[in-house]
């Protein structure tokens, strides 16, 4: 019995120590990020882990080189249009998916599921050809035109949706209401826990995004966060005081996204309904 207690303990300190050492790993790159900001480019280069006196100038730096909130406003433009079409899209779809059935349906889905597999570098030339055909490169629709039907995201709703009571939607019809009015009414407020996961799944994906944008954006005046500040970090000696300040100043939005909806993104992930 005692050598019973002893493997225990020893199979939770274990345990304990390989958690505390990927939670290490996982916040080290942050609290670098953190601590450049604070130091000279030099200082980073030779790798200063402590923090320095140098964050006023770099942020000063950082805002003669930028005009932030113009960026600011590009990415927050792109990326509230883009969750709310995607949400928006992906929830009737996926809603439809599951609560409509027919011999064609299946096809069409696992169709869909299929395009998950094609690499985006194959479609960045169709994509960017159909775009210039349309004439809106070098504008935000650009953007946020092929990231309104997401595949994943339908997916996430229709397997979400077989947790959604049918006794409910079968009252709803007994009361009179149409379809459109069970989905507003009942299914929105009753899914709004994978909404929110959704919302913090997509806003984060968009706000993030670098490849497409850098393709399609080619002025200053679009350009989008993300890729200003990989243009600081291009030039032939980049200041990575400065770059490390413009990455914390485009992590702070995602940051409080996540906090003030993390209790609702968890349980939209585990598919509960509420």
């Amino acid at each position: 019995m005692k050598m019973l207690m002893n493997k225990k303990n020893l199979s939770t300190i274990f345990t304990y120590l390989f958690l505390l050492l990927a939670t290490l790993i996982s916040i080290f790159p942050f609290y670098w990020m953190l601590v450049g900001a604070t130091n000279e480019s030099v200082d980073i280069i030779l790798g200063k882990a402590t923090i320095g006196n140098a964050l006023m100038n770099n942020v000063q730096k950082f805002f003669e080189q930028v005009d932030v909130p113009l960026i600011f406003w590009n990415s927050a433009k792109i990326s509230i249009i883009s969750t709310v079409l995607t949400l928006l899209i992906s929830s009737v779809a996926g809603y439809g998916f599951e609560m409509f059935r027919s011999r064609a349906r299946e096809v069409i889905y696992n169709g869909m599921l299929l395009s998950l597999m094609i690499p985006f570098a194959a479609l960045m030339i169709p994509l960017f050809i159909t775009m210039a055909k349309f004439g809106i490169v070098n504008t935000h629709a650009a953007v946020i035109i092929p990231t309104i039907a997401s595949a994943f995201i339908i997916f996430y709703f229709r397997q979400s949706t077989k947790a959604f009571p049918s006794e409910l939607r079968d009252a709803a019809k007994v009361d009179g209401l149409k379809e459109w009015q069970i989905f507003i009414f009942i299914y929105v407020p009753v899914m709004k826990s994978t909404f929110a996961a959704a919302l913090i799944i997509v806003f984060m994906a968009t706000w993030n995004s670098y490849l497409w944008p850098l393709i399609v954006l080619q002025s200053n005046e679009v350009k989008t966060i993300t890729l200003v500040i990989s243009s600081l970090a291009s030039g032939y000696s980049p200041d990575f005081g400065v770059i490390m300040v413009g990455t914390i100043l485009a992590t702070i939005p995602t940051i409080i996204i996540f906090f003030l909806m993390q209790r609702q993104f968890v349980q939209g992930m585990l598919g509960s309904v509420k």
